[in-house]
């Protein structure tokens, strides 16, 4: 999976604007992936300063105010004298930066960060100009804090991860720079920025910490992908119908709107449109229809499985759209009020990072089962055993299949939902909480091993395609000859076994990258 920022990015060349409006997920897979820059909008600036001042009244005046004057969470009833209040926000800061565990990857922070940064530019959240002006200088100097894998429970948000971050603000903490191989200490990262360190004052630790921000940055991120996987799982389909023999019949647009989900119309559009004009399909096509009849589900039943995937896709993103939109912080300044909330609970974005995971996971299996055919004698069609070289000398692709099946199992662990789990916390005031982060790493999980799965049929397909091609001495189809091709550039021909790994990893980078989609839709055009 990509990880970490790519300085040689086009997007690098970018500058975001953050403001009062929604960003865009591609607005946050350009500063989390493509290191693209920030800028603060010059009306979100001015309506920063704005709330602040109501704030800053509000510290003066005598009755408690949750956030500003009091503590948090179970300890919100004590009230905290005005001399003690910087050193209130600081020790929320230090005490919840409380992670554990291995390293967080650098995109999921950099998204996680400038989803809070847009959040405290809304105006709503009562921190000083300054606090968002740091926040995005330490975006754009590259740094990124150093967050651990466990910690959220997503309720109230993603407190430790948040911290994490927050507590960098402040010249705390280890942090991660361009060029280094190791963390160093977010003081001297600071200093070489020339970024000065934050001394919080009322409000600003909360509003730094209580927020979705980490599990709708690894939601959008993973859409991102998701939705470039879509195709690849059309690609390798309709590779595999014609590396089998199979039919196009069934993917008959009529055939699709006898049951109208969009997802399954644009999947078998694409089928139709990668395989079209094959010669080597419209040559089998007589034995076909005389001793085969039907293909098996994992092929014919293709575009209800994706076309699932993609409506569930298409779900996620009107979710993460309006999360987009959102204010996260609790309380929040809302006409002058000061009003506690509950939006902070994670419960809608985690629902939809556990839809994914099922699905990611299920496509998966689907794609493991049609490479499986490839390999067995009994349902291949004419092709040697594993499509081996010379079988019983030879291995062919046997155990590529075993690692498609070992993800497969582990995916089907990871769809086992987190969103239905709740532990209660903080002396039981926080006593349901979403697991949103949790079912956000799941889903990473899943969309690494959906991408290595649909690698390794696309990988075994162009072997039989190439393999028919040339004992029938004809041509795949245009679509399915330029993703063989590309393949080609890294992977040899079929011939005696080799060393597999290297070439399961070459289609693995083909597949993550978007090089294959890219390739085949300089042939056949853009694919749904």
């Amino acid at each position: 999976m990509n990880t970490g920022t790519s300085n040689g990015s086009p997007d690098a060349k970018r500058t975001i604007t953050v403001g009062t409006g929604a960003l865009s997920i591609a607005d946050v897979v350009a500063v989390a992936r493509g290191g693209a820059a920030v800028e603060i909008s010059a009306d979100s600036l001015e309506q920063i300063a704005i709330t602040r001042k109501r704030i800053d009244d509000l510290a003066n005046e005598p009755t408690p105010v949750y956030g500003v004057s009091t503590g948090f969470g179970a300890l919100a009833r004590r009230h905290i004298p005005h001399d003690m209040r910087a050193q209130l926000q600081r020790s929320l800061v230090r005490s919840h930066a409380a992670g554990s565990g291995p390293e967080v990857e650098q995109e999921v922070i950099r998204a996680l960060m400038l989803l809070r940064l847009s959040t405290l530019c809304t105006g709503h959240t009562g921190v000083r100009p300054v606090v968002a002006e740091t926040y995005a200088a330490v975006l754009n100097a590259g740094i990124t804090p150093v967050v651990y894998e466990y910690g959220s429970l997503g309720c109230s948000g993603d407190l430790a991860p948040l911290s994490h971050c927050a507590l960098a603000l402040l010249g705390e903490g280890e942090v991660r720079v361009p060029g280094s191989e190791k963390p160093v200490p977010a003081a001297s990262a600071l200093a070489d920025a020339g970024i000065t360190p934050l001394e919080l004052e009322e409000k600003e630790g909360l509003a730094l910490i209580n927020g979705t921000d980490g599990m709708l940055g690894m939601l959008c991120l993973a859409i991102h992908d998701l939705q470039d996987l879509a195709k690849v799982a059309d690609i390798s389909t309709a590779m595999t119908v014609e590396g089998l023999h199979g039919t196009l019949s069934v993917f008959d647009d009529k055939l699709q709107k006898l049951r109208p989900h969009p997802g399954e119309a644009s999947s078998a559009r694409n089928i139709r449109t990668v395989a079209a004009d094959s010669p080597l399909l419209a040559a089998a096509q007589e034995d076909f229809r005389q001793t085969q009849v039907q293909d098996a589900y994992s092929v014919r039943c293709s575009p209800q499985v994706s076309g699932g995937f993609r409506d569930t896709i298409t779900h996620a993103i009107t979710v993460a759209e309006r999360e987009l939109a959102a204010a996260v912080d609790n309380p929040v300044v809302i006409d002058g009020e000061v009003r506690s909330n509950g939006n902070f609970h994670g419960a809608p974005v985690a629902y939809v990072l556990d839809f994914l995971a099922i699905v990611a996971a299920d496509l998966a299996s689907i794609s493991e089962r049609r490479t499986d055919r490839f390999l067995d004698t009994a349902r291949n069609r004419g092709l040697p055993a594993f499509l081996a070289d010379d079988p019983g000398v030879d291995s062919g692709h046997m155990i590529a299949q075993y690692t498609q099946a070992g993800i497969v199992s582990e995916l089907k662990r990871a769809a086992n939902p987190a969103s239905v789990d709740s532990i209660p916390s903080s002396a039981m005031q926080e006593d349901h909480v979403s697991m949103g982060w949790s079912a956000g790493r799941k889903l990473r999980t899943a969309v690494d091993g959906l991408q290595r799965v649909l690698a390794i049929e696309y990988l075994t397909a162009a072997r039989a395609i190439t393999m028919r091609c040339r004992d029938a001495e004809t041509e795949s189809a245009p679509g399915t000859t330029a993703a063989v091709a590309l393949l080609r550039e890294g992977v040899a021909a079929p011939a005696t076994d080799r060393f597999l790994a290297p070439e399961i990893a070459y289609a693995h980078k083909l597949v993550a990258s978007g090089a294959l989609v890219a390739s085949v839709e300089g042939v056949v055009g853009a694919l749904d």
